[in-house]
């Protein structure tokens, strides 16, 4: 018989938990739904269900078989979907939501590339930093910045990984002392979220393990730009998105703080509802964004590598950047002077005591 459909006939009965049931969302016999699922069977050398003249139970390798056999058929209904598509142009409009601040500074230029590329659709943007359903409101996409997220509705694709830095600027820092280790946020006031106010505890991992805190707000803020702002203004310390405060960094007007402990890393993904017949235009969106953030080249990653090690390195780093033209040989060059100046002060802080390292990870709202 044919493998692909005693496939698809044995999860039609998994789902429904019976073979008449599952005969007849499938149009056919009893009898050939009971020979697909043997033929599976014999095929395999093992039982994959447990049956009673009351009800029917996945065996344990029924179970792993069936979350197997979903990811083909679904894989091979995607094929199947790209090569009919081809056929038809992205057209209409594409309602899109995400995150505000991740929207305004990594998302704008994207959409504005997307329609010069599909002309026949039109973005349909919508920023919020709140939970977003995604079928209840019409979304076609959305973009998520999270810690963990599983939905039985939704299909997700990771697209990156967001990094927070802990930031305050060089004048707050002369007059109030710069920490050095997550404790040392508890003698300091601090920016954050709403969501985050009222002491939530922070996991830093660092040299020694981790280390738990609970930082006292100064002020609250619904949207991170703001608190970028107020991080600015010298009101406290910060834990902001690195893409955010990019420049900030590379100018001196924030200081990168605890860069020996980070947080947990936040998954940036691509969310839809369903990978059955997915709209051309939707496709097209989701293979522009994975296009743009994974299979990034070496001079680009190069280029970042440079920007943040300019960003860290001081004086030096920045007149090493500003010297050369060529990418690969600013990256070196950087990397040199980086580690230049980094020596003297591992080496007295290995003999004093050991120091912390790490980047911050993003939150849950971007």
């Amino acid at each position: 018989m044919n493998q692909l459909q005693s496939m698809r006939v044995f999860v039609k009965v998994a789902d429904l938990g019976s073979f008449v049931r599952a005969a007849g969302a499938l149009d056919i016999s009893s009898a050939v739904v009971t020979r697909h699922v043997a033929d599976l069977e014999t095929r395999l050398g093992t039982r994959l269900l447990n049956r009673t003249t009351r009800r029917l139970s996945l065996t344990e390798a029924g179970a792993t078989y069936l979350e197997r056999v979903r990811h083909i058929l679904a894989d091979l209904e995607g094929v199947e979907q790209m090569v009919v598509a081809r056929n038809h142009e992205p057209v209409g409009t594409l309602r899109i939501v995400a995150p505000v601040v991740f929207g305004l500074h990594s998302l704008a230029p994207l959409v504005q590339s997307y329609a010069a590329r599909y002309p026949a659709v039109v973005p349909d943007v919508t920023l919020a930093d709140r939970h977003v359903d995604l079928v209840e409101e019409g979304f076609d996409v959305g973009i998520l910045a999270t810690r963990s997220m599983r939905s039985a509705s939704i299909v997700t694709r990771r697209l990156t990984t967001g990094y927070m830095t802990v930031c305050a600027t060089p004048d707050y820092l002369a007059r109030h002392g710069t920490p050095t280790r997550p404790q040392d946020l508890l003698r300091h006031p601090c920016l954050s979220r709403p969501a985050e106010q009222g002491g939530e505890e922070r996991v830093f991992r660092g040299p020694d393990g981790e280390v738990r805190v609970r930082p006292a707000n100064a002020i609250g803020a619904n949207n991170t730009e703001m608190l970028r702002q107020f991080a600015l203004l010298g009101m406290g310390v910060a834990i902001l998105p690195s893409y955010l405060i990019g420049r900030d960094l590379a100018s001196g007007r924030l200081v990168r703080l605890l860069d020996d402990y980070q947080l947990p890393p936040i998954e940036i993904t691509i969310a839809y509802p369903s990978r059955l017949h997915l709209p051309a235009k939707v496709r097209t969106f989701i293979d522009h964004l994975v296009e743009h953030f994974q299979p990034e080249s070496t001079p680009a990653r190069l280029a970042r590598g440079a920007a943040h090690a300019r960003a860290a390195a001081g004086p030096l780093g920045r007149a090493a950047v500003d010297r050369f033209d060529d990418v690969h040989v600013v990256a070196e060059a950087v990397a040199d002077a980086v580690a230049d100046s980094a020596r003297p002060a591992r080496q007295s802080t290995r003999r004093a005591a050991r120091a912390p390292r790490t980047r911050i990870a993003a939150s849950s709202q971007l």
